[in-house]
């Protein structure tokens, strides 16, 4: 892998001025694929998300299309609905997706980071683009890398993002970001 390039005072500005596009974005939706590693075992399948400020709609497919999951947030909470109606409740999506899933999916930031921005966490390293993007960040026990992204409605997205910590390797590759009313159009 190349070294990311060399920070400048003007790959800085750029990197602010993509950051203050990103603010903008309070919802996304979007379709792709999930793969997760950890010591115990794997998972590859699709992914559906809506996200909004205060709500999240997520469904986890198998490989072969059938849902696995839907995890809901809301003020009220979290709810992990399985393939077979079974409904779990908890207070935070980690150990709500370990203890169900096998795996910790980390909702709280995730949502920053599916969108190329860090979370309000800090930050404790990172790295961008000559066009403002990031290309590396590490926060919250997380190194993530941003390996490819894609323009939609004239704002660059990531399209495959890899994050890795202690315990887990998860890869999530935005196969279609879709229209939202707060995504720049």
């Amino acid at each position: 892998m190349t070294p990311p390039p060399a920070q400048t005072p003007t790959s800085s500005l750029t990197h602010q001025q993509h950051l203050a596009a990103l603010a903008n974005i309070k919802a996304f939706s979007l379709k792709g694929r999930l793969g997760v590693v950890t010591n115990l075992r794997g998972f590859s399948g699709g992914i559906e998300w809506q996200h909004q400020a205060a709500n999240d709609n997520i469904d986890i497919f198998s490989p072969v299309g059938g849902k696995v999951a839907n995890i809901t947030r809301n003020p009220s909470g979290l709810t992990l609905t399985s393939q077979d109606g079974h409904t779990i409740k908890a207070s935070d999506t980690e150990s709500l997706t370990e203890a169900t899933l096998g795996w910790r999916l980390p909702l709280k930031d995730l949502s920053d980071w599916a969108i190329g921005r860090p979370s309000a966490s800090k930050i404790e390293d990172s790295s961008w683009d000559t066009q403002g993007r990031l290309l590396t960040l590490k926060q919250d026990g997380w190194d993530i890398s941003y390996e490819n992204y894609t323009e939609h409605n004239s704002t660059f997205l990531p399209s495959k993002i890899v994050l890795k910590s202690e315990k887990v390797n998860l890869k999530l590759l935005v196969e279609k970001w879709l229209s939202d009313d707060n995504l720049p159009h």
